[in-house]
């Protein structure tokens, strides 16, 4: 793999992570509840979340679910209903962040983790990036060598940009901002969560 492929891929990923999303709003939810550890746990779950989808996408897991559009309709309708799931209850203030903050509620470190995980496995925009972007890489990645960069990339990428995102939001000063607005926080995170499970449910 040349170097200008890799930057190619570099910046594919990076603007994937960037994009705002479930996933984010994830992070910034255990990063505001639970603090920094429970924000990197969910960083880096999610990005062993986005190393599996790259692997699959090597393996070519991902011309199979192309092919059999069942399959991938009801991954999709999968990935809405738990972003809906965690909508309501964001709305409810059960579990999320306005819920934390008021009651003083702990949040382990294992949970976080597993939400951030499950939320790169179920979550149908991600399928969909490395569906219709990341695949095309899988070509000029002939050796071995080439499939650990191709894999290895993304989940650097992820990790390390929802590690400054939680670095970010675990700061005193900013975490006192946020803390005033948690209830605002989670009516929108909500409401967002929601739209794009709908979003989902009427495009598949």
């Amino acid at each position: 793999m040349t170097v200008s492929i890799w930057l190619s891929l570099f910046m594919v990923c990076l603007l994937g992570a960037m994009s705002p999303g479930p996933s984010l709003a994830m992070v910034a939810k255990h990063s505001l509840a639970g603090g920094r550890s429970n924000g990197l746990a969910t960083a880096w779950a999610h990005a062993f979340g986005i190393g599996i989808y790259a692997f699959i996408t090597i393996i070519g897991l991902a011309v199979v679910l192309k092919q059999s559009p069942m399959l991938f309709k009801t991954i999709s309708l999968a990935g809405a209903a738990y972003l809906f799931y965690l909508g309501y209850n964001a709305l409810r203030s059960k579990g999320g962040v306005a819920a934390k903050l008021e009651s003083g509620q702990s949040v382990s470190v294992a949970q976080s983790a597993k939400e951030g995980f499950m939320i790169s496995l179920l979550s149908p925009k991600i399928a969909l990036f490395f569906i219709a972007l990341f695949s095309q890489f899988v070509a000029v990645g002939h050796s071995w060598e080439s499939k650990s960069v191709i894999v290895l990339t993304p989940f650097i990428v992820d990790g390390l940009w929802y590690t400054l995102i939680t670095l970010f939001l675990s700061s005193p000063r900013v975490l006192e901002r946020i803390r005033r607005r948690a209830v605002v926080i989670d009516r929108m995170s909500g409401l967002v969560l929601i739209l794009l499970a709908l979003r989902v449910m009427l495009t598949v």
